[in-house]
């Protein structure tokens, strides 16, 4: 498990692309400089970082639900700069629909899908997310972890190129939390989106990710990378995941030192 700082890349059309994104808000708050990033088809991308390093800012603007103040943003060569049928989202909370059943609450969204079609991923997704039996239930009903694996559900449901998650976990005890991981791979495993989560939880970026990248904060911007290459599912008790682990809490760490206090160049290697 080798880290990196992050390198640049020339971009590839079947990547999501980011260069010299910048976001600076009415008030002169720079919540995001120079932000450059590609990411594979396919790839899992935990963006973690202290408060207020702009980690939310960069899913909002993938999202197409805000504009950078400068650089872009494309997917397969096309800019994104509003909603954009092939990027999901998934909130830190459920936010399912109070009147929609737990199906059509997963459902959502595919009303230009043929009927039969619509029931058959609808049902297979709750199948995966282990709450078929639920599916007439009210979000009501059910409980927070119950909620969330409804908005796993109909994230995936709808089959998007890349799926974006902001903290999506981080309310949960850690037995849910667990289990809830175990679910996102196995969707993941079967149509392979291209995934960025926003985490806090460097246990939780050591199990899900192909690599973690470490931002800091004033402004928001990328500073280390540690490649996780084991293959999943990842034993967190394992040599591979402690070292990871460390790994990216030693970036984190100095993610958080001003500048001047950083040495001129991080050491790099292997952690096993």
């Amino acid at each position: 498990m080798a880290w990196t700082r992050q390198a640049k890349r020339d971009p590839d059309p079947d990547v999501l692309d980011i260069r010299g994104l910048s976001k600076t808000y009415a008030d002169g708050t720079q919540a995001l400089a120079g932000v450059d990033l590609s990411v594979e088809a396919g790839e899992v991308v935990a963006l973690i970082g202290g408060s207020g390093c702009g980690k939310t800012t960069l899913l909002r603007l993938i999202a197409g639900l805000d504009r950078g103040s400068a650089g872009t943003i494309t997917l397969d060569g096309e800019g994104i700069a509003a909603p954009h049928a092939s990027v999901g989202l998934v909130f830190q909370e459920p936010r399912l629909l109070p009147w929609l059943a737990v199906a059509d609450n997963v459902g959502f969204g595919l009303d230009g899908v043929r009927r039969s079609e619509r029931r058959a991923r609808i049902a297979h997704a709750l199948e995966r997310v282990g709450l078929a039996e639920h599916a007439t239930r009210w979000p009501r009903d059910l409980s927070g972890g119950q909620q969330q694996r409804v908005s796993i559900a109909r994230a995936f449901v709808a089959r998007p190129r890349v799926l974006l998650l902001d903290e999506p976990f981080s309310a949960l005890d850690a037995f849910t939390r667990k289990d809830l991981h175990g679910h996102l791979l196995a969707l993941w495993a079967e149509t392979r989106p291209t995934i960025l989560i926003v985490t806090h939880d460097v246990g939780e970026a050591v199990a899900l990710a192909d690599r973690a990248v470490v931002m800091r904060p004033k402004p928001g911007r990328l500073d280390e990378t540690v490649r996780l290459g084991s293959p999943r599912p990842r034993d967190p008790a394992s040599p591979q995941s402690e070292a990871a682990a460390r790994a990216i809490l030693a970036a984190l760490d100095r993610s958080l030192r001003p500048a001047e206090a950083q040495s001129a160049a991080a050491p790099a290697g292997n952690w096993w």
